[in-house]
């Protein structure tokens, strides 16, 4: 029984031992989210075993788990299982890793969240090494212009609807890009326009095309146009400035086209060049008195 027990012992211990020299943390992006944008999870491991290790799943366990709750602890609905690559760590090295946590969870409703993730060693063991908690929220913004929409895809006709949603971390306002499925309800992705000077209201409307045209100001100066399409892609985005007659406008025209008048489409090469042109006091020319 005792020699039972100590190969029990011998058997556990480099398991254990490299359990205990993995080192890892877990950091967020941000700590406010507007619901259902991507909310990007970065873990750092650390090598401190000895020798070189390769991170790698088996069928039953992933060397790399995440786990999120809510505020009352219950765990939140995974979208799809979270299979990550082999990942070679050299002896005393550190990797980090990115992930979007909307990936593998149902994170698009308000609330607050805590997430933790869960390192296992190439042995396969089930404890594995945990990483710090980190508590974040999800916040629904506000719909500021939405449309409904008819698609066609490989499964037939569909809807969906598109929006424009404004979000304030406090500090700014940003702009807000959001499609959702219209037979579930879920968003199929938002994701940021830019920050936003609410000091002029934005310009949206949808084209023949059902994208979704954005205008808004960024800068005291400087005005931002946008084309979502209804697949949720960011088609285009340029940036204009006031022409001689006041600030630039959307125009939307009954063949179903949408331009920017009255602006000066923003080259960056250009007022670079410009920029170059201006000398600086410390930019005289040597001169000499004979």
């Amino acid at each position: 029984m005792i020699r039972s027990l100590i190969l029990a012992v011998l058997f556990l211990c480099p398991l254990a031992a490299v359990q205990g020299q993995l080192a890892t943390s877990l950091s967020l992006n941000k700590k406010t989210f507007l619901a259902g944008e991507p909310v990007i999870a970065e873990i750092i491991v650390t090598n401190h075993s000895g020798r070189e290790l390769t991170l790698s799943s088996t069928r039953q366990l992933p060397w790399l788990a995440f786990v999120v709750t809510k505020s009352n602890g219950n765990p939140v609905t995974t979208r799809k299982l979270n299979v990550f690559g082999a990942m070679k760590i050299k002896v005393g090295e550190s990797l980090a890793k990115q992930v979007d946590l909307t990936e593998f969870f149902l994170l698009t409703s308000q609330g607050n969240f805590a997430v933790s993730a869960v390192v296992r060693d190439p042995i396969g063991g089930i404890q594995g090494s945990s990483t710090n908690r980190v508590l974040f929220n999800l916040n629904p913004g506000r719909t500021y212009w939405a449309q409904k929409i008819g698609v066609k895809n490989d499964l037939g006709t569909g809807t969906r609807e598109i929006k424009l949603l404004t979000f304030s971390n406090g500090q700014k306002s940003q702009l807000y890009a959001q499609v959702i499925d219209g037979r579930t309800g879920v968003p199929i992705r938002t994701f940021l326009l830019g920050d936003a000077l609410m000091l002029r209201k934005p310009m949206v409307t949808l084209d023949g095309s059902q994208r979704m045209h954005v205008m808004f100001l960024a800068t005291p100066s400087m005005w931002v146009h946008c084309q979502v399409s209804a697949d949720a892609k960011l088609v285009a985005r340029d940036i204009h400035q006031r022409a001689a007659q006041g600030d630039p406008v959307l125009m939307a025209y009954g063949d179903g086209s949408v331009n920017v008048v009255n602006s000066v489409l923003y080259d960056p090469k250009v007022a670079e060049e410009e920029r170059k042109k201006i000398r600086k006091a410390s930019d005289r020319p040597d001169v000499s008195f004979e």
